[in-house]
């Protein structure tokens, strides 16, 4: 590679860079147009964006899941499309079928229609409420950013992003989603309820008039380049380890911490390193840092973790949250200093 050309890379970097660092104000201004509140889960989700990876948003009705995902999706110019997971929806309503036509010369073939699933930001709302087999339907598509079809392979639209939306406090008619299927999601975003300042703000901008378009700020390549910046950020070995370390303490077994082995049935694996290192960079850039600190690593380990953990019957009987679990391990493991 000439000198130019090695040049010419670097500027497109650094100028990817700086857009990601100012955009986060931006994008919060036109978000802040239709969402009241929800800083931490809406800096989560944009983490999540930016490096390419599936989120989970768990959070009780009303509290406008869906309408952070649409708006997310109109300020990056993405195609979004909508599923609502019922009982009795099929994977093939999620990811298309075959059907029999006619052609000009009066043959019949077999054509594929493309599903909902052939779009950037798909919205799986209420994703507990169908069957495993319908849910299964989105692991292929999560993890290789394909379809198979009557063993024709269709790939998805780049950028791609499985948002499902799960409530926590109903469960007539849910369906717990399998532990294969967690993992794929590179965090698991809490939306809370809001500040009584913020209801009130929501309730008065609800209920008086139309709101502001949204206007656009990126589109799909912006993306796309996002995703590979942010890969480049350097990391060094030791806020690594300290993920690494993190992740294993979760696991119950020889060496595990205590309270671990007594609320702990199943800890989280190798992609929850992965999360929080790849998120730790995503979020350096939008701080405006080249490099990632274990602060980085600290302020992720909720969503990266708490859907890849799963607690026994003691931690329920004891009244302990996942979150009170992910609490005690960054006390007890040390990572390096910033």
């Amino acid at each position: 590679m000439s000198a130019d050309v090695e040049t010419a890379a670097f500027e497109d970097e650094r100028r990817a860079v700086e857009a990601i660092h100012e955009s986060r104000g931006r994008i919060e201004r036109e978000l802040g147009k239709v969402i009241v509140g929800q800083r931490e889960a809406t800096h989560q989700l944009l983490i999540g964006l930016f490096c390419g990876g599936h989120c989970l948003i768990t959070g009780a009705p009303g509290l406008a899941k869906t309408l952070l995902v649409r708006t997310i999706a109109q300020v990056f110019h993405l195609k979004f499309r909508r599923i609502q997971f019922t009982p009795d929806l099929m994977p093939a309503d999620i990811t298309g079928t075959e059907i029999l036509e006619e052609t000009g010369d009066g043959r019949r073939r077999m054509q594929f229609v493309r599903g909902p699933i052939f779009a950037n930001v798909i919205l799986a709302d209420e994703i507990n409420r169908t069957p495993p087999k319908t849910q299964a339907a989105l692991l292929e598509a999560m993890q290789e950013h394909q379809v198979t079809a009557a063993g024709e392979r269709y790939p998805l639209e780049e950028p791609f992003f499985v948002l499902a939306t799960q409530n926590p406090i109903e469960m007539e008619g849910t369906y717990p989603l399998p532990e294969a299927q967690l993992d794929r999601f590179l965090f698991n975003v809490v939306v809370d309820y809001l500040p009584e300042d913020d209801e009130v703000a929501v309730v008065q901008q609800t209920t008086s008039r139309k709101t502001e378009p949204i206007e656009p700020i990126f589109d799909g390549p912006d993306v796309l380049r996002f995703h590979e910046v942010v890969r480049k950020v350097p990391c060094a070995e030791d806020v690594v380890r300290f993920a690494v370390k993190l992740s294993a303490a979760s696991r119950p077994g020889e060496g595990a911490p205590g309270f671990v082995n007594d609320w702990v049935s199943w800890g989280s694996g190798l992609r929850a390193a992965q999360s929080l290192v790849l998120g730790a960079k995503a979020r350096a850039l939008l701080a405006g840092r080249y490099h990632v600190t274990p602060e980085d690593v600290r302020a992720l380990a909720k969503p990266a973790l708490r859907h890849r953990i799963l607690l026994g019957y003691r931690a329920e009987a004891d009244g302990v949250t996942v979150d009170a679990v992910i609490d005690r391990l960054l006390e007890h493991v040390k990572g390096p200093k910033s």
